[in-house]
């Protein structure tokens, strides 16, 4: 895996630029207000906390860490991969492969190599590889859920810390000259709710839904390249099947490497 430094630098900036907006027409001061940040932060937690089970909540740490890295994530080499071992099978049997497992380091592909060295049949395979992946999606699903029930939650515990502190400034109307700074005060858990809404929990719910989107899309190469495998299917017929998993630009990087012309169309 890769560090991927790119959600801290998104966060830094726009942090940076809300500081840089807010210090525009009045002092930072003006914009903190310890019980706001305390109703707007922790009591939206307090709601997380009710609407997840522990367990749940356990597994958003080791989710978070995924934030700061990119998962190896290279379908060409897959590609590469798998069309070889598809031509060794092919040639010297399917037994050849089996010291090529030892090698490869991804667990979907391993466990399905696996099953076709010990001969399983290609349905009890399809079978087994598409509950994983169906497992897969649902662990990963957890940290989206949370942040994204986060983000809906905060900004409406903002309005709530706003409606106490409105009904507190009306409550003493005896100097009108504490309104306005009454109403700022109130509207500050407003800001508070839609900040960590849109710059921290949606983002972070959105990474999580790519990076699992994304790992999905490369187990599904897995699946199809190993079940072809099993089936003996033509190794050139396999690569021209699987290199639909590449994007546009791997497919053309492909293609280059193999001295073959890139359509036309394609280099539009």
């Amino acid at each position: 895996m890769k560090r991927n430094i790119l959600p801290l630098v998104g966060l830094v900036v726009g942090i940076g630029l809300i500081i840089m907006a807010m210090s525009q027409n009045s002092t930072l001061i003006n914009y903190f207000d310890g019980p706001s940040l305390v109703i707007t932060f922790f009591g939206s937690f307090s709601a997380i906390l009710i609407s997840f089970p522990l367990n749940t909540l356990k597994k958003v740490p080791a989710l978070l860490k995924k934030l700061m890295f990119t998962p190896d994530d290279d379908r060409a080499a897959l590609l590469d991969n798998l069309t070889e071992l598809a031509k060794k099978s092919r040639t010297q049997g399917i037994l050849a492969i089996e010291e090529d497992i030892k090698e490869l380091n991804n667990p979907v592909l391993i466990h399905g190599l696996e099953m076709v060295v010990d001969g399983t049949d290609v349905d009890t395979i399809e079978e087994i590889l598409n509950v994983e992946l169906n497992q897969t999606e649902d662990r990963h699903s957890i940290g989206q859920e949370v942040f994204l029930k986060w983000g809906e939650f905060a900004p409406a515990f903002g309005m709530i810390g706003t409606l106490i502190g409105l009904i507190a400034m009306l409550g003493d109307l005896q100097d009108p000259s504490l309104i306005g700074t009454g109403m700022a005060t109130a509207l500050l858990t407003t800001f508070y709710g839609s900040f960590l809404a849109n710059m921290v929990f949606l983002p972070i719910a959105k990474n999580l839904e790519m990076q699992t989107a994304n790992e999905l899309k490369t187990n599904e190469m897995i699946i199809e390249g190993v079940l072809a495998l099993q089936r003996g299917d033509n190794p050139r017929v396999m690569e021209q099947k699987l290199q639909s998993f590449l994007s546009n630009a791997d497919q053309k990087e492909a293609s280059k490497a193999k001295g073959n012309p890139v359509p036309a169309t394609e280099e539009l």
